[in-house]
């Protein structure tokens, strides 16, 4: 039963759950991608080297139908489909970078952001006349005084 309720605990946690979404969606986008390198970049990189269908690329090592063969087409549709996903993930990934760093510097603005300005209480006419005071008694005194 402890084990019952360990797997629920496990199961349930966000990452787990972020992960599933994440495994189920790279499994449609290879399918989506697949199908963009056979039947649109396959076609005009065939135009491209002469009509060479790179899948069909191989190298028969032995004599005979059952011999080893050696598919280096199939390498290259990999190596393609390959630059291909890391391509949109690198998209996707800088577009969520950008997003999250255009957030997080509007926070930090708001944070940084002094509060308003309290205006200062103006000075009494007091306050100015004790101050011309104090300066016109410091230059009747002379440069001596400090």
């Amino acid at each position: 039963m402890a084990l019952v309720q360990e797997f629920k605990a496990f199961i349930s946690r966000g990452n787990v759950m972020d992960m599933a979404v994440g495994i189920i969606v790279g499994a449609a986008f290879t399918g989506i991608v697949n199908s963009l390198v056979k039947d649109m970049i396959n076609p005009l990189l065939g135009v491209i080297i002469g009509g060479i269908d790179f899948t069909d690329l191989s190298l028969r090592l032995t004599a005979g139908e059952e011999g080893a063969v050696l598919a280096y087409g199939n390498f290259i549709m990999a190596v393609i489909n390959f630059l291909i996903i890391a391509w949109a993930v690198f998209l996707m990934v800088k577009g969520v970078n950008r997003i999250k760093d255009g957030l997080a510097r509007k926070a930090k603005s708001e944070e940084a952001a002094p509060p308003e300005a309290q205006a200062l209480p103006a000075p009494t006419e007091a306050e100015i006349l004790a101050e011309i005071r104090d300066l016109m008694k410091a230059q009747a005194q002379g440069p001596s005084a400090g």
